[in-house]
């Protein structure tokens, strides 16, 4: 066959062979692609029986449109009567390959079983019963997405079998109990295929055996499986149990639903962000305001703020953020609850009186694990003092804890880079507003800004923070030239000021991930910000949004989001990485947590609210992610995340002509220059079959940045209507080789 042309496709190599089928990877030369002809045995072609059940593969998988689930495109038959069909072809291996060189690691054959989960799901929506699920028929390509294949011995629920009565169908060490006495079999028959790929993927055992055939079947209906946990002891026993009820013999006491068994799976699943014990780790509580005027509250916080700032710069102790620190202010849990929420071994709490211009500060360092007082002090003096003190504090935590300052953390201990404590509370509190993705917000941010600089005088962190501002006016849908200038010439001032102020690298970091669109340049700047301070928000963040949403670089966001999740715990934005590493990885289900969690604690942020409503609608909860995209709608109207949210609407609803309209000169003059724009108005023309549409703006998302190749090619599903062109075909391949080829 090798060589030869059936119909428009020239045979390349042999894939494959099955019982129901042989596999050969071909070229399509009427529309230049690569596909997987799948042809019935020629033994099998006079064979009713075996023919009507190979068409019967190609009709129920070709109503199956799921990422997960492998792409039938047509069937065929040739003159001498022996047919085929065309599927897509996959670059990768599958998990019976993959498993032959040994068990696989805990999360990854979790996740592979979410995805099988996630593309039967689909299939049973269909009322379709796939019956063989094994190894051998589950393929993972070089982006580790999982598709199902094989859908030769489907059922139709409700519909005659194809096979005799009595008899069985599929592959014995995988077929559940009922399906090995040939009995009616549903979907619940799936689970327990699945419950035994599970089991040999963490095991590298299957876990029914046998010489023969009828042993495998006697084991199947009468001996219960060795615990998964014998072969590994690091399975956790919360997997070891949902395999074990993946297995039962009784269908009625197995998972009832394929959703049931997700929710349990993912409960399962330790989440990608690990947190690891620092030797050293402390946690800064808010200095309690003991002063007559409750006014003076502002003045403890700052203190907080200031030991916190003094020791981050110590890079052997592990310092938990002002953010996180903040929300225990008030707070009547015990110390040890509150390690126990931070990972922290130490803990420092104290007072501020402040009466006129005179001070009195008490503090205490803290044992956490066993809650014992390891140094207290008391210091008084003027508010001219305040900053001496603060720095006292600082020092002798350190020599408390035993840790050794180098030069340049002793250096750094000495700066101050706002000596101001009014001016420094204008900073604390633009910083809070300008994250809060409003226009409003940003308004109030540079009041204060402004109104530090008019107490202090140029200041290099208070001019970053105003740069920042200005480019988070242009993020929600101002006009680039009116602030993009504007943040630039701020962080000039800022490099003037301190040439190594590493906000204002990461600023540069953002203008040149977003207007001025130049990766390598912005991974430079981001970079050079965590050189000078390996904890710089701005930088930590905008390499994380590089990494996941526009590079598809997964694998290297993750630890920086292990090292804002040890700094920050407890910040809202916390939700916001782990969506984003989720979420841009095509782990959908994994991203709605989180994703749900950021939108409930500050509901009416419009970021929040459009990948929200995403989410909900990547899950068909349509009816709630149209609630909320409304709700954004009646707030801010001209934000751009709630432009994109109503074009989803819009085309969701299969509405052209409202669709249209929100795409206003300005939107179209932002979204020509913005990748993530052009790729969220691509996904709307795609859901509206608006195929030129949908091209012309995917085409143009790499122009300016967006090269996430595994969501742009396989897991983004609103793209689906436009993969099988051509002009899409080319594009990947662009957007393949700058994705496999920008370093990290």
């Amino acid at each position: 066959m090798i060589g030869k042309n059936i119909s428009h496709y020239r045979i390349l190599e042999k894939l494959g062979e099955g019982g129901m089928g042989i596999v050969y990877k071909a070229q399509d030369t009427r529309l230049k692609r690569t596909v997987a002809l799948k042809f019935l045995p020629s033994e099998l072609t006079r064979d009713e029986e075996a023919k009507e059940r190979f068409i019967q593969e190609a009709k129920a998988a070709s109503t199956l449109q799921h990422h997960n689930i492998c792409t039938i495109h047509d069937i065929d038959e040739m003159p001498d009567g022996q047919i085929f069909m065309v599927l897509d072809c996959y670059e990768g291996e599958t998990l019976k390959e993959k498993i032959k060189r040994g068990p696989l690691k805990i999360d990854e054959a979790v996740d592979i079983t979410l995805q099988i989960a996630l593309g039967l799901e689909e299939a049973h929506k269909h009322q379709i019963i796939h019956r063989d699920i094994k190894p051998a028929n589950v393929f993972i390509n070089n982006s580790g997405i999982v598709k199902i294949l094989d859908f030769g011995l489907a059922k139709l629920t409700g519909r005659t079998m194809l096979t005799k009565a009595g008899s069985t169908i599929g592959t014995i060490a995988y077929m559940s109990p009922e399906q090995t006495k040939g009995e009616e079999v549903n979907h619940r028959t799936d689970i327990w295929s699945l419950g035994v790929v599970l089991y040999e993927m963490v095991t590298g055992n299957q876990p029914f055996k046998g010489n023969y055939d009828q042993a495998v079947v006697y084991s199947v209906l009468n001996e219960e499986p060795i615990l998964p946990s014998f072969f590994r002891k690091e399975i956790p026993s919360q997997l070891g149990q949902i395999i074990n009820k993946m297995l039962e013999k009784d269908p009625a006491k197995r998972h009832q639903s394929i959703k049931e068994l997700t929710e349990d799976l993912k409960k399962a699943k330790p989440l990608d962000i690990v947190l690891p014990r620092q030797e050293k780790s402390i946690v800064v509580l808010p200095f309690e305001n003991l002063s007559p005027d409750p006014d003076q509250e502002y003045f403890s916080d700052g203190l907080t703020e200031e030991v916190i700032s003094d020791l981050s710069k110590v890079h052997a102790l592990r310092v938990i953020s002002r953010s996180s620190a903040m929300t225990f202010k008030g707070t009547k849990q015990t110390i040890p609850e509150i390690a126990r929420q931070l990972n922290v071994q130490y803990m420092l709490e104290g007072s501020v009186r402040k009466s006129g211009n005179n001070l009195r500060i008490t503090a205490q360092l803290i044992d956490a694990e066993n809650d014992t007082h390891l140094w207290a002090e008391k210091y008084s003096g003027t508010l001219d003092d305040v900053f001496d003190i603060q720095e006292k504090v600082s020092r002798a935590i350190v020599e408390a804890l035993m840790l050794k300052l180098t030069p340049e953390e002793k250096r750094k201990m000495s700066e101050r880079p706002i000596d101001n404590v009014r001016a420094y509370e204008c900073y604390l509190k633009a910083s809070h507003e300008i994250w809060r993705f409003t226009e409003d917000a940003l308004d109030r941010a540079v009041n204060y800004l402004q109104n530090g600089l008019k107490i202090i005088g140029d200041n290099a962190l208070l001019y970053s923070s105003m740069a920042f501002a200005y480019w988070q006016y242009m993020n929600i849908g101002g006009r680039q030239e009116d602030y993009i200038e504007r943040a630039e010439e701020c962080v000039k001032k800022a490099l003037e000021i301190d040439s190594e102020s590493s906000q204002a690298y990461a600023v540069l970091g953002w203008i040149h991930l977003n207007p001025r669109v130049d990766l390598k340049a912005s991974l430079r700047y981001f970079k050079k910000a965590l050189s000078i301070n390996p904890d710089e928000y701005l930088a930590l963040f905008g390499l994380i949004c590089l990494y996941t949403q526009i590079t598809g670089k997964i694998s290297a966001a993750i630890p920086l989001a292990e090292r804002l999740m040890q700094i920050d715990p407890l910040n809202n934005m916390m939700y916001v990485f782990q969506m984003c590493v989720y979420l841009f990885d095509g782990q959908f289900d994994l991203a709605l947590e989180p994703g749900r969690k950021y939108y409930q604690i500050e509901p009416e942020n419009p970021a929040g609210q459009y990948w929200y409503a995403l989410l909900l609608a990547y899950h068909n909860n349509f009816d709630e992610a149209f609630s909320i995209i409304d709700r954004g709608v009646n707030a801010t109207p001209n934000n751009a995340f709630t432009k994109m949210g109503l074009l989803l609407k819009y085309a969701l609803q299969k509405d052209k002509k409202r669709t249209f309209e929100v795409l206003t000169p300005d939107t179209l003059r932002i979204a020509q220059k913005a990748g993530p724009m052009s790729h969220m108005i691509a996904q709307a023309f795609a859901l509206l079959y608006e195929k030129e549409e949908a091209l012309k703006w995917l085409e143009n998302a790499p122009n300016y940045g967006m090269i996430n190749y595994p969501l742009l090619n396989e897991k983004d599903p609103f793209l689906q209507n436009i993969r099988g062109e051509e002009r899409f075909k080319k594009l990947m391949e662009r957007v393949k080789y700058e994705w496999e080829h920008f370093e990290v």
